[in-house]
């Protein structure tokens, strides 16, 4: 069992939201998975220039660290994200990995694999921007577990009750995948974006052909 965190804060080891990230990360790997950490501020990730070749052959026009962090989610059975919030969002790091992933949502790459978010923040909408993450992991097909907010700004102390929240968050998110844990809501909403995103593939299949080639090959498409 594989587990990545991804940790979205240009602080380095001074980041609240790596404490977190690393929390979760402890939890998983203290119920016996293997875990990798990831800190995207220090890879070089272009930006999306939606050209849609990824759409027609699988591969991005972009020669950086990009494909690499890809493989990694795409070995794993669970990805955390975190992030700050920075102005009621993610950080333009995570937002630029994000946006090279429109092959990943076209494709629901991400079905079978389970995750959670994190994020910290000086005074609020911690939970909107952690939902923001759950919520993108499910448009990438993935089944999500739960999430930790914590506001430091006015107490800096918060951050310890925090990390044992994410703890069990990681704890939570190995149970998960061991018992392939499902979510009725979930589900409903992972089913109707499958059959969306097939059939917007199959109308685009002339141009989009690795995508189409990605689903006729699991036998969705004919």
């Amino acid at each position: 069992m594989k587990i990545i965190g991804i940790n979205s804060s240009p602080k380095g080891e001074k980041s609240q939201t790596r404490r977190l990230v690393m929390a979760v990360l402890e939890g998983a790997r203290q119920t016996g998975a293997d875990v990798t950490f990831v800190d995207i501020c220090g890879l070089e990730i272009k930006y999306c220039t939606a050209c849609c070749a990824c759409y027609a052959t699988g591969e991005c026009i972009h020669d950086d660290d990009f494909p690499a962090l890809l493989q990694k989610m795409f070995d794993a059975d669970g990805i955390v994200l975190g992030s700050p919030n920075y102005i009621n969002q993610v950080t333009a790091q995570l937002k630029t990995m994000l946006d090279r992933m429109a092959d990943v949502i076209h494709c629901q790459s991400f079905n079978g694999k389970y995750g959670c978010a994190v994020c910290t923040a000086g005074g609020s909408h911690v939970d909107e921007v952690a939902d923001y993450m759950n919520f993108t992991l499910g448009n990438f097909g993935a089944t999500t577990v739960g999430k930790v907010g914590v506001l430091v700004g006015a107490d800096p102390n918060a951050i310890v009750g925090a990390e044992k929240q994410a703890k069990e968050l990681g704890r939570k998110l190995t149970d998960a995948i061991k018992t392939k844990w499902t979510d009725p809501a979930q589900e409903k909403n992972l089913h109707e974006r499958k059959e969306y995103f097939k059939r917007l593939v199959s109308f685009n299949k002339d141009t989009w052909t690795n995508e189409y080639d990605y689903w006729k090959g699991l036998g969705e498409l004919k």
